[in-house]
């Protein structure tokens, strides 16, 4: 039997083929899930026409983290679909530019708050509002990046991706009693479509190549992929708030 048969897993953060959370939902179909994605505003389309590249295309549900509204609505979107939610797949992270690139002393805090609602307290936003489809137990999986450091020209983000981690934690222990597990994947560097909006993602190149005790394939998206199906299916039952790096080893050798 197939990893994820019979569950039913919503996947946020699809907009190219490219990233980390299209080979998610591709994978969980080839191993046996129903995927539902989600998508918001001008990129909705873009979603959908990506959805056509899957295994089976996935219907796609209006959810902006940030909205009120849409995330009250999602439990009544997603049952249009399926009855009950197994799995959701947190894959959303936005900072404005000036929140990155080496501007960290200068960033208003207008824009820190953005980067951390967006990045951060989505998490917490939507394993709520997914909270009422969950029947018995469910795994949530957020994308991350080490924030054990600071990285060049990762700023802010590195902040909230830190705050990431926290609160992926303390949903972990508030959520443990209904058997809801929460757990993250920290992804290296990834040449994505989010990765393009990092001004000087280029310097993490050298890093990774000459640190990763693996290996490194910037282009290659599925080892992190790989990773979230595993913290998706039933085989990892009494992990909760761990971070499960897939970085080539990266996070263990010093500089």
């Amino acid at each position: 039997m197939a990893l994820l048969t019979g569950k039913n897993i919503l996947v946020t953060g699809v907009l190219t083929d490219a990233s980390i959370a299209f080979h998610i939902a591709r994978l969980a179909q080839e191993e046996g899930a129903t995927v539902v994605l989600s998508s918001y505003g001008r990129v909705h389309r873009l979603t959908e026409r990506i959805s056509g590249r899957l295994p089976q295309t996935a219907p796609v549900i209006q959810l902006d983290v940030t909205n009120d509204e849409d995330l009250a609505q999602l439990a009544s979107r997603v049952r249009e679909h399926v009855p009950t939610l197994h799995g959701v797949v947190h894959s959303i992270g936005f900072a404005p530019e000036a929140a990155l690139g080496g501007n960290f002393l200068n960033t208003t805090w207008s824009d820190v708050a953005t980067a951390l609602q967006v990045s951060a307290f989505s998490l917490k936003s939507l394993t709520m509002a997914a909270r009422p489809l969950f029947d018995g137990g469910a795994s949530v999986v957020g994308l991350d990046f080490d924030a054990s450091v600071a990285w060049p020209k990762y700023d802010w983000m590195g902040v909230a991706k830190a705050a990431l981690e926290s609160t992926s934690r303390y949903l972990a222990r508030d959520l443990g009693p209904e058997n809801v597990r929460v757990n993250l994947v920290a992804a290296g560097p990834i040449k994505t479509m989010a990765a393009k909006s990092i001004p000087g993602f280029n310097e993490f190149e050298p890093i990774w190549n000459e640190r990763a005790a693996l290996g490194w394939d910037f282009g290659d998206p599925v080892p992190a992929a790989q990773a979230a199906i595993v913290l998706l299916s039933d085989w990892l039952p009494k992990t909760t708030g761990e971070i499960l790096h897939v970085d080539g080893g990266v996070h263990a050798i010093g500089g």
